[in-house]
């Protein structure tokens, strides 16, 4: 049972454009030391997934900086491990892809080469802890052609929803352009099928000219072939645009959802080795992830703080999400603010957003 892992590190870019605007979906950090890549790497290497091909486009250069060799996934191996695979990888393939089905057609090296017997495909829309043995075991069993993974929640964004019958089939996709109410079966951009299958459905795309893999492939073919869905039961948030960014980012500062996320050290990212966190005397911290190498000599409540941020005296930050290498200047204030890395707040300044609303400051932006 053996399978390869892809991973499409930026099919999304346009969901966050804020954050994507100078990295790909892949590379946004979230949760205080992680990035978006790693649950997704995480959960193919727990899976016991060692050969897994990262598919990008654009503004790759921090993610290839992140994953490296991919020794901190024990994906640094002389055969298989991890392998960035850039656009115009393929000496047939002369124009940039706008799909994951164009994306596909520009790996077909990459597909032909692999002698797994299944292909899991994911994006790095998503955090969740997932074990996709479950869902190939589910797929053997069921004998599906297909196997996409949903999972049960509120479409207050846009995504692709599924209609099953009894048996899990199914037997209807629908795009929600719009916020819908009531819980539904929504995509997670998760694909397990026989890597043949992968390689034919791709070989066929090129032939006929078909560019979107759900449009044009699951859709129409939901009576000729058997596509089952697994339901993910466990926590699922997905980054669909910055509010969904702010509100994941918020949901780690429970308890009960980081220990289900993080817990037993199975999420994997970049070793980087800097000092412990150093705390004033008149320091104040409450209800907040702190990354290492800080140095805080003010207030922080309900944030998240990444690496070697500085928070000078009388500074107080809230509700708020503070990336590597910030400074914000004595007797400053933030509150529901996404500052991104290397951004300056001088001295006594006040900027808010609201928990609707946060406020984002583009990289190593002075205010």
């Amino acid at each position: 049972m053996r399978a390869v892992g892809i991973v499409f590190s930026n099919i999304h870019d346009n969901s966050v454009p804020e954050l994507s605007r100078i990295r790909t979906l892949g590379s946004i950090p979230f949760g205080g030391r992680y990035r978006l890549i790693d649950f997704p790497l995480s959960n193919m290497v727990n899976s016991g997934i060692d050969t897994v091909g990262i598919i990008t486009k654009s503004n790759y250069q921090s993610l290839m900086d992140h994953v490296g060799s991919g020794k901190d996934w024990d994906l640094a191996r002389k055969d298989g491990g991890v392998i960035i695979l850039p656009p115009y990888g393929d000496a047939n393939n002369s124009t940039l892809y706008n799909s994951r089905l164009e994306a596909l057609k520009g790996i077909t090296s990459f597909l032909f080469r692999a002698d797994e017997d299944f292909v899991v495909m994911t994006d790095c829309d998503a955090v969740c802890r997932i074990n996709y043995n479950d869902v190939i075991e589910s797929h053997i069993l069921n004998r599906a052609d297909i196997t996409l993974v949903y999972t049960k929640r509120e479409s207050n964004e846009k995504a692709t929803v599924f209609d099953l019958d009894n048996e899990g089939r199914i037997v209807g996709v629908s795009y929600n352009d719009r916020p819908s109410e009531g819980v539904a079966n929504v995509f997670t951009n998760v694909f397990v099928m026989k890597l043949s299958l992968l390689q034919n459905i791709v070989m066929d795309s090129i032939t006929h000219n078909k560019v979107h893999f759900t449009r044009d492939v699951i859709a129409p073919n939901l009576e000729s072939m058997k596509i089952m869905g697994y339901e993910h039961k466990g926590f699922y948030a997905g980054i669909t645009s910055l509010q969904a960014y702010f509100n994941s980012n918020m949901l780690m500062l429970d308890s009960d959802i980081r220990h289900e996320v993080f817990g037993d050290r199975s999420v994997f990212t970049k070793i980087r080795d800097s000092a412990p966190t150093k705390y004033g005397n008149c320091a104040v911290v409450k209800n907040s992830l702190i990354a290492d190498g800080c140095e805080i000599f003010g207030e922080v409540e309900n944030s998240i703080i990444f690496r070697n941020v500085k928070i000078g005296r009388g500074a107080v930050i809230k509700n708020s999400i503070v990336m590597q290498n910030t400074v914000l200047g004595e007797n400053s204030a933030l509150n529901c603010i996404i500052a991104d890395k290397n951004v300056t707040v001088t001295g006594r300044k006040n900027l808010s957003g609201s928990e609707n609303h946060p406020f984002y400051i583009g990289k190593g932006i002075m205010i």
